[in-house]
């Protein structure tokens, strides 16, 4: 009780500071509009009785929460599901499942705010995407009798050292869940050694391993190739952080001092950067095109920033080449997925930072399906490796699809994990 009170003060002194940066407006960012009210518990009813709550905080949650909502809905489409995002921008990624589920925003973590919500909601049961554990949340749901599950869970070697140091507060929130569904034996071995149980542990391997590839972005992929040009070297920078687009830059100019017909595509990780991102390329002397702007690809165009949100499947399915953002700038951010250019049979390159996806990552190099660069000198030379040896590119991508085909069947653990 006093571990939460004393919590709760310092987020209250915080609070201000994290308000000021989710509502900020940015280029780019969807507005909250009127519904900034649900972050404080003023959450609109349901139309159902005891949905199923899943919680996926932002973008990559959402997407990892998305077969899990199909699979739920594939055994008893009757079942009613609430999603809750804290970001916009998860919120605008999640509107593409349509009336497949009901979206709220995630309050806040005050008791009241918590309260508010569920008194509106009555949800059956909580899944938590991805290990997004807040103290006062977890409690409030847990005392009012509500299963807490936490799916797709991992737990990096850093995080765990760090919740050690303050283990009084994790075990505050080990007491109110139900069990963790975690990504890899190293996850589970890290929970347990935090203090859970073995009961309330289990290894089911990740879900973003059984990404379903739509056709239709394969058909949109085909036909943005056909503008860029069939014969053109075409690599993605996907999810790139600040910091990280210069480096991407500089290895295209050096790049084009070999394979002067090759084409960049930039995928910022946030919205807000699109702009940002242009104008950054338009100075390192490139013809750059924006995707929003309609405007023709030609042969003179360089590069090609893709400011449009949910076509990342559309934009890797157009290229040759992924280099995967996030692991470029130190311990900052810690990579991103692999997985969606691997689905795509895609020789991906990626910085030396990835902790966050460590497992995925020594998976796809033991079948030489991932290349790690350390800066631009080196992400060009493996580039013209790659495009000028056009066998090696193809059997990396085809590795990268084997480690994906081969470690499906983490949906179906899941669901039956969460059916008890």
């Amino acid at each position: 009780m006093l571990i939460r009170l004393l919590y709760s003060l310092l987020l209250a002194f915080l609070s201000p500071v994290l308000l000021y940066s989710l509502y900020k407006k940015k280029a780019g960012k969807p507005s909250f509009g009127p519904r900034w009210k649900e972050h404080f518990g003023f959450t609109p009813k349901t139309n159902a009785d005891q949905p199923i709550w899943i919680h996926a905080v932002s973008v990559g949650e959402v997407i990892a929460a998305i077969p899990i909502i199909q699979g739920i809905k594939q055994q008893c489409p009757e079942q009613a599901i609430v999603v809750t995002t804290t970001t916009s921008t998860g919120a605008a990624q999640l509107s593409k499942l349509g009336e497949l589920i009901e979206h709220r925003y995630m309050p806040i973590d005050f008791a009241w705010c918590v309260k508010g919500f569920l008194r509106q909601v009555k949800p059956a049961q909580l899944l938590i995407i991805e290990t997004e554990l807040w103290p006062n949340t977890l409690h409030c749901v847990a005392k009012a009798g509500i299963p807490i599950s936490v799916l797709n869970a991992r737990l990096s070697e850093r995080s765990a050292k760090r919740y050690a140091k303050f283990q009084f507060i994790f075990n505050q929130l080990a007491q109110n869940l139900s069990q963790v569904l975690c990504q890899y034996s190293s996850d589970a071995e890290r929970f347990i050694a935090l203090g859970l149980t073995q009961q309330q542990v289990h290894v089911t391997g990740s879900v973003k391993f059984d990404i379903n590839v739509p056709s239709s972005a394969l058909e949109q992929g085909q036909v943005l190739r056909a503008q860029i040009g069939k014969h053109r070297s075409v690599w993605v920078a996907s999810s790139t952080h600040q910091g990280e687009d210069e480096i991407v830059l500089a290895a295209h100019t050096q790049l084009q001092q070999s394979l002067p017909n090759a084409l960049l595509i930039i995928v910022p990780r946030h919205p807000e950067r699109f702009e940002q991102v242009f104008n950054l390329a338009n100075s390192f002397g490139f013809e750059t095109v924006k995707r929003s702007s309609g405007a023709t690809i030609t042969n003179n165009t360089n590069v090609y920033i893709a400011d449009t949100m949910g076509e990342m499947l559309t934009i890797l399915a157009s290229a040759d080449i992924c280099f995967m953002g996030g692991s470029l700038i130190g311990d900052k951010v810690g990579g991103h997925n692999f997985l969606e250019p691997a689905a795509l049979s895609m020789a991906t390159l990626t910085g030396p930072s990835f902790y966050n996806f460590a497992e995925i990552a020594h998976l796809l190099m033991e079948k030489q399906a991932l290349s790690v660069c350390d800066n631009a000198p080196e992400i060009s030379a493996k580039l013209t490796e790659l495009f000028n040896h056009c066998e090696r590119r193809l059997q990396m991508g085809q590795a990268a699809l084997q480690v994906v085909e081969s470690n499906r069947g983490a949906l179906s653990k899941t669901l039956t994990l969460i059916r008890h």
